[in-house]
């Protein structure tokens, strides 16, 4: 296959997954999902190796790519199946994050799989918005071991009706696991289109040369790092739970090209649920490699084969059932991020940026009804500064790493909950100073206009976004209630006419 071919290909494959993600938008119910696209698609081949994924979330794909070899192995498929799943210790990352997977018969053989995950607010927790402030996987909500939800192209209705008596809104989340079914159909209709025009053995042998090219692009973009170790630290807020300065530790080694990025020295698994699965771990360590590689590399499996993982289990960043993980996702993730690029910025002072704002600002909120009142659910992330590169200012009020969400429109949820955004603007002098600032966080306050249960799920309110100059850390976040400030992670109720103000930290400043 020559060049223009190649990147042909890629490009078909790639639009393949950008087709589902359109289609799961537009057909989902939940503002989580068609508003925030708090979802992911990705095509794999007939092993579970990643082939291409559009760029949607990075937590999503990354874990997919590392998880899908041991799920699709289990089980075993036929055309017009369909599997969900949401347990994070069986391919999945937290349960608000459910996958569909459907596999390709081509002439009766296996040729691969599409996959989507979509981030449901509701998923039978005890706590609106599905993200409480848990000490154990059974209390984040309802655990989707690997089960088929489309058999011979049917809904399998037993299951699915006994999936929607969990959800306090089934008529939503229906419409949601619905149109997460359609996504896959686009995708099997596409790729099944795309290999019927070159044919399955040519399909198969350009997924190779994709492959191949990939491992090629990412070993050129790390010979500027000299072979050696490099080794970083960091510490998350706490855990909810009464654990506090929870340590992170990496030692990142280089060896001919060889990269092996290593755990050890972080912290026991915590009675929190800032845990990670170490599929999340993994997502967050793909990214930050991904970052360095040049931007025409092709997702998939390629870009990573030189990378190996070691992390202790029974750590917050390999947890074992059944840890509580609802946080890890989000925060922890995050945080590996900031320990990865703290370690590669001894080794590539000019390309690694500075710690940007290091937390996703996980705000969850809702009210349980009763038989006559289905009550309702929300969760949205909330944006903050950008970390300063040697090059550029880092960006105001933005989402960044292990999260690509919008946030939601105001009008989109005043429209839909009993809330009032009184304030939404740009919050200034928190960024990190340096020959670069970093960028400014964000304020964002919801009146209340009804009675709810808020959780909130936040980092980077007791330690700051590290700087790459001696004046660069930026200022930490705030959270409030009324004015009194709360802690980085706690749930609480609410009535008509209280306000709750979100302030992010800033990102760090360079040089």
């Amino acid at each position: 296959m020559d060049a223009i071919g190649l990147s042909i290909f890629s490009n078909r494959i790639d639009a393949i997954c950008g087709e589902m993600g359109a289609t799961l938008q537009k057909s989902a119910f939940s503002p989580n999902i068609r508003d925030r696209l708090d979802y992911s698609c990705a095509i794999f081949d007939a092993t579970g190796e990643l082939c291409a994924q559009a760029a949607h979330i990075p937590v999503h794909l990354g874990s997919m790519a590392f998880a899908m070899r041991d799920v699709v192995a289990t089980i075993n498929w036929s055309a017009g199946d369909m599997i969900v799943l949401n347990d994070p210790y069986k391919g999945g990352t937290h349960l608000p994050d459910v996958t569909l997977i459907a596999p390709l018969f081509i002439n009766a053989k296996l040729i691969g799989f599409v996959a989507n995950r979509a981030h449901h607010a509701d998923i039978g927790s005890e706590t609106p918005g599905s993200m409480p402030l848990s000490s154990n996987l059974i209390e984040e909500g309802l655990i989707i071991e690997p089960a088929l939800i489309v058999k011979n192209d049917g809904i399998e209705q037993r299951y699915f009706a006994h999936l929607m008596e969990k959800m306090r809104n089934p008529q939503e989340s229906a419409g949601d696991f619905i149109a997460q079914i359609a996504a896959n159909r686009r995708g099997l209709m596409r790729l099944e289109a795309l290999i019927a025009k070159m044919g399955a053995n040519n399909y198969l042998a350009s997924l190779q040369y994709l492959n191949d090219y990939a491992a090629i692009l990412a070993r050129n973009s790390l010979t500027d790092i000299a072979d050696g170790d490099y080794s970083f630290s960091d510490v998350l807020d706490d855990d909810g739970q009464g654990n506090s300065d929870i340590v992170i530790k990496t030692r990142i080694t280089f060896d001919s090209n060889h990269i092996t990025v290593d755990f050890a020295g972080s912290d026991h698994q915590v009675a929190g649920n800032i845990n990670c699965p170490l599929s999340v771990t993994a997502a967050a360590v793909y990214y930050v490699f991904r970052c360095l590689m040049p931007p025409q590399t092709p997702a998939c499996a390629g870009s990573f084969q030189n990378i190996t993982i070691l992390a202790p289990e029974q750590s917050v960043v390999n947890a074992c059932f059944p840890a509580a993980v609802a946080a890890g996702n989000v925060e922890t993730s995050t945080r590996i991020v900031d320990v990865i690029l703290g370690a590669l910025a001894k080794a590539l002072p000019e390309k690694i940026p500075a710690a940007s704002h290091g937390s996703m600002n996980n705000l969850a909120m809702g009210y349980v009804g009763d038989e006559s009142d289905a009550g309702w659910d929300y969760y949205e992330t909330i944006g903050g500064g950008m970390g300063a590169s040697a090059i550029a200012d880092g960006l105001d009020a933005v989402q960044t790493h292990m999260t690509n969400t919008l946030n939601t429109p105001i009008e989109a949820l005043e429209m839909k909950y009993p809330l009032r955004v009184t304030c939404y603007q740009i919050r200034q002098d928190s960024a990190g100073k340096g020959l670069h600032h970093g960028g400014e966080g964000l304020t964002r306050e919801y009146e209340f206009l009804a009675p709810a249960q808020v959780t909130i799920l936040s980092e980077r309110r007791k330690h700051q976004p590290w700087g790459l100059s001696t004046k660069g850390s930026a200022s930490v976040g705030v959270n409030t209630l009324n004015r009194t400030k709360l802690s980085a992670k706690q749930s609480f109720h609410v009535v008509a006419g209280d306000k709750v103000c979100i302030t992010t930290a800033g990102g760090g400043g360079y040089g």
